[in-house]
């Protein structure tokens, strides 16, 4: 079937329902038809990656190990934009899997990828993956100096020269960051000169979340602005004050004195809560940020800013702003993914979310849209015809969404489970 599929030597109906996964052939072929289908078919390719985003586990998990499965199928299953991240373990040890592509995955893959890559055997036993991964930013201080330790236990740096090496090993990825920082700046440059004429009339108008300030924090609005390091402002100070006036007048000569008496350990420990903020702090710290930009500002930041600050600034009242975080070409699926989930976004958000043929591709975020009370109906009756079968017998069920979605999904959910239709056109 699949070389009858690869010639294109069959009917339309029954490409159809290929890229549905609803042939009567192997598993292990259906997957390869399916990814043939993905990447070469374009009437039927998206139906296909959508089929593949939620294909069967077990079936999925034997073609990822299977050291004969062809290399189309282990490169499209590997690739950053398609990867399930309960395939990776499997994909790792799997020796038909090029180096040059877990090189990639090593280097720029999620904190779900570092994990597993610190735990692979066939990680630990190249120094190539250990260099690429201590270049990954996404490595969390414990596990880059692991990493340097595995290195030198490997005898391929020395401990003396660790700090010297650590330029080295981050070397690989500096044109990456470099070109990530150009893309910025060009997609960012764009945006300014097309969107001129709103920012203008936009002027001055101050941060309005969606929601509210607050919503979503854990501590109250005191709390999360006063780890300031940077800042010497009132709010600080007022919060400050009661600590101060409690405090002996002579407040340098006690601090000087301190290290001879016992106050030598408490200095550490006070400079340690400022440099080290919580994640409620930190999302406190950037909403404070935020709140002192203009139009102009938030969308730089919004552009070239970090994943908490992307997260509070979708949420911006200010359609422009809202919509600079999904130009960014800094956002990950995971983002967006969680983005199509929210309830306290604009609709324009929404909207524009599955315009994005990288964000359309990824079956998490059609799903969540659809089942997102906020968005469009019209947005999600069009992502509905490729939602999977379990996935339309809960949205059927979903007493958030609109009757007309909820009967829509009914009515599809008999349809694909009647065995008699599936190859139907």
């Amino acid at each position: 079937m699949i070389d009858l599929v690869r010639s294109s030597a069959v009917p339309a109906n029954l490409v159809q329902a290929a890229a549905r996964g609803a042939l009567s052939v192997p598993p292990a072929e259906m997957i390869e038809i399916l990814v043939h289908l993905a990447n070469h078919n374009k009437i039927f390719g998206q139906t296909a990656r959508m089929t593949l985003a939620g294909w069967d586990e077990k079936s999925s998990l034997a073609a990822a190990a299977d050291p004969a499965t062809p290399r189309e199928v282990l490169d499209y299953l590997s690739a950053p934009e398609n990867l399930r991240p309960h395939l990776l373990p499997a994909l790792l040890e799997n020796p038909a899997v090029g180096e040059e592509t877990l090189m990639t995955l090593a280097a720029s893959g999620t904190r779900e990828v570092v994990g597993a890559m610190l735990q692979s055997r066939r990680t630990q036993q190249s120094s190539s993956f250990l260099n690429a991964l201590a270049s990954n930013p996404n490595v969390t201080p414990a596990e880059s100096n692991e990493l340097h330790q595995r290195l030198q236990a490997a005898g391929f740096e020395e401990p003396s020269q660790q700090n010297a090496a650590l330029p080295q090993t981050t070397f690989p990825a500096t044109p990456g960051e470099t070109a990530a920082a150009d893309e910025a700046d060009q997609v960012l440059a764009a945006f300014l000169v097309e969107h001129a004429k709103e920012i203008a009339a936009e002027g001055e108008k101050p941060f309005q979340p969606i929601g509210g300030i607050y919503e979503g924090l854990e501590t109250a609005p005191a709390e999360s602005f006063t780890p300031q390091p940077t800042t010497a402002e009132a709010p600080v100070a007022e919060v400050k004050a009661p600590a101060e006036a409690s405090a002996p007048a002579p407040k340098p000569a006690s601090v000087a004195a301190g290290p001879a008496a016992t106050g030598h350990a408490a200095a550490p420990a006070k400079l340690q809560r400022k440099t080290h903020l919580s994640p409620q702090e930190a999302r406190g710290s950037a909403l404070h940020k935020i709140s002192k930009l203009d139009v102009k500002g938030r969308i730089q930041l919004a552009m070239k800013g970090t994943k908490e600050e992307r997260s509070i600034l979708v949420r911006d009242g200010t359609k422009l702003v809202a919509l600079a975080v999904l130009d960014s070409p800094k956002i990950t699926d995971g983002e967006v993914e969680k983005f199509a989930s929210q309830k306290n976004v604009l609709e324009a958000v929404l909207r524009t979310i599955p315009l994005k043929r990288r964000f359309a591709k990824n079956y998490a975020v059609v799903r969540n849209l659809v089942f997102n009370p906020r968005t469009p109906m019209d947005v999600s009756l069009g992502l509905m015809k490729n939602m999977l079968i379990g996935d339309l017998r809960n949205l059927s069920s979903n007493k958030e969404v609109s009757e007309t979605i909820r009967k829509l999904a009914l009515k599809m959910f008999k349809q694909k489970s009647d065995p008699t239709k599936k190859l139907s056109g």
